[in-house]
């Protein structure tokens, strides 16, 4: 069986398999685009394939009580937010926050975060439902100094997220969880578990796809 690929401008690509009865011959559509073929039919229909390219935002100096990213377009699939240096004036733990058309949700989140110390050799974990924590516990000597938090969509609106921080020069945290939103993700807000404290040091920006 051969199998031939006719486009619109002369010429043709045959791909030939060992002798047997039968040519098939599709025969690509004459306008631009990315061609699929249905194994089924073996039609061959253009589609508009999304997504393939990593998009930058602009970094951010961390300051304020929170730093928003929005206008996230509807069809990215992947999101990772990106630390450098990053303070806050309080104690309390920072965190990050989904939302949509409706604004940022607060709540419902099934999300904790790990933290390894290689000074002492301990291991805890906290667990949180206003955001994906991104720290055990605030202060100024708990920066994170560098790393980045990646959010997938599960699909149905769902997001999970995992991660790797190097704060405060000797410790890992790693933080994991799940949030489903009310609709279509469009935003992403760092902030505090408090929402008071303010960032004092650091940048952040995201890389989406």
């Amino acid at each position: 069986m051969s199998l031939i690929l006719q486009g619109s401008t002369s010429g043709s690509v045959t791909l030939q398999e060992p002798a047997v009865a039968g040519t098939t011959v599709l025969t690509l559509p004459a306008t631009s685009g990315n061609v699929v073929v249905d194994s089924a039919t073996q039609t061959l229909t253009n589609k508009t394939i999304q997504g393939g390219t990593i998009t930058s935002g602009t970094a951010v100096s961390a300051s304020s009580t929170s730093v928003d990213f929005i206008s996230i377009p509807s069809w990215v699939k992947r999101i990772t937010v990106m630390f450098n240096g990053v303070s806050t004036n309080g104690s309390s733990i920072m965190q990050i926050q989904l939302g949509d058309s409706g604004g940022v949700e607060t709540t419902s989140y099934s999300a904790m975060v790990s933290n390894v110390q290689t000074t002492s050799n301990t291991t805890r974990g906290v667990t949180a439902t206003s955001g994906f924590i991104l720290q055990h516990a605030g202060g100024a000597s708990e920066t994170i100094l560098g790393g980045a938090a990646v959010f997938s969509s599960l699909g149905s609106d769902s997001w999970v997220c995992y991660g790797a921080l190097y704060v405060d020069a000797s410790g890992l945290n790693t933080p994991s969880g799940l949030k489903t939103l009310s609709g279509t993700l469009d935003r992403v807000r760092i902030t505090t578990v408090n929402g008071t404290d303010t960032f004092d040091a650091g940048s952040i920006n995201i890389l989406y796809e």
